[in-house]
């Protein structure tokens, strides 16, 4: 396990800032505690590599502890999210590998999914155009997914003879859009448009093409400024309770308000509140 030595900034307490991260094989921009993903290979429709994907994972891993960026907002260059793994960089090569070395891509590839859904700070996927294999799970590993009524999003692993349920698609899809519908997009590979991922609850909202980004990195300022300590225990308590009964999880909802109510964040909302004014939320 690497957290990009080296490309960030350590302080006290196991934190660190990754505010002046340079990417190797994607953008990375950081704007008022917002960081923007932006997958980068237009002319291909932005496929992911064995280099994007590793890169992804650790740097995954190391804004969990980054506290200088409180929102992720993941796009893609040009008119599509992302295409999947390419055929030329990834596909080609896995056909030549034993059994140990494709569970290790395997694995890796499940790793980056585990370290979106580990991060504290929310992830907005903007989806425009394609948005196929590897690349729907991206977006199906964020918080909040914005999409366009032009987005074809597709699960299309038993397009290549392989199963559905790739990178956790059979536990996360069904708790987005529902067991028979997930069963229907994984098991067919058919593309999902925009307008019926709206209406089955993939995509919070829909929006124009030149429209998209601006509203995913609004919504993410809105977060980035609102109380970050609190909106990581709620990213934490929706993964968690997953695996919970209701009676273990009212409990472990109960400790989790008991330590935000121990936060500065709550103590000025109240002030605030009494003084008629909004809170300035800092994180702490």
């Amino acid at each position: 396990m690497r957290y990009l030595p080296g490309k960030a900034q350590q302080l006290p307490g196991n934190r660190s800032q990754l505010g002046g991260y340079q990417a190797s094989h994607f953008l990375f921009e950081v704007s008022g505690r917002v960081a923007t993903l932006t997958l980068n290979r237009p002319e291909r429709k932005n496929p992911l590599t064995f280099d994007s994907y590793a890169e992804l994972r650790d740097l995954f891993r190391a804004l969990a502890y980054a506290d200088d960026i409180k929102a992720i907002v993941i796009t893609g260059a040009g008119e599509n999210f992302c295409s999947g793994g390419d055929v030329h960089d990834i596909i080609g090569p896995l056909t030549e590998l034993d059994m140990p070395g494709l569970l290790a891509f395997t694995r890796m590839t499940g790793d980056l999914v585990k370290a979106m859904r580990a991060c504290p700070q929310p992830v907005i996927a903007a989806v425009d155009g394609v948005c196929a294999g590897a690349g729907a799970i991206l977006s199906l590993a964020a918080d909040l997914r914005y999409g366009t009524a032009r987005s074809k999003t597709a699960f299309l692993f038993t397009r290549v003879g392989l199963a559905g349920c790739d990178m956790g698609a059979c536990a996360l899809l069904p708790r987005v859009i529902g067991q028979g519908r997930a069963a229907e997009l994984l098991y067919t590979g058919r593309s999902m448009a925009g307008t019926e991922a709206e209406r089955w609850g993939y995509f919070n909202s829909l929006h124009e093409p030149q429209d998209l980004l601006a509203a995913a990195q609004a919504m993410a300022q809105g977060l980035a400024d609102g109380p970050t300590f609190a909106h990581g225990m709620t990213k934490k308590m929706l993964q968690q309770e997953w695996n919970m009964g209701v009676d273990e999880a009212i409990e472990a909802e109960a400790q989790a308000q008991a330590i935000c109510m121990a936060t500065n964040d709550f103590h000025r909302a109240y002030h605030a509140f009494v003084a008629k004014q909004r809170p300035a939320f800092e994180g702490d």
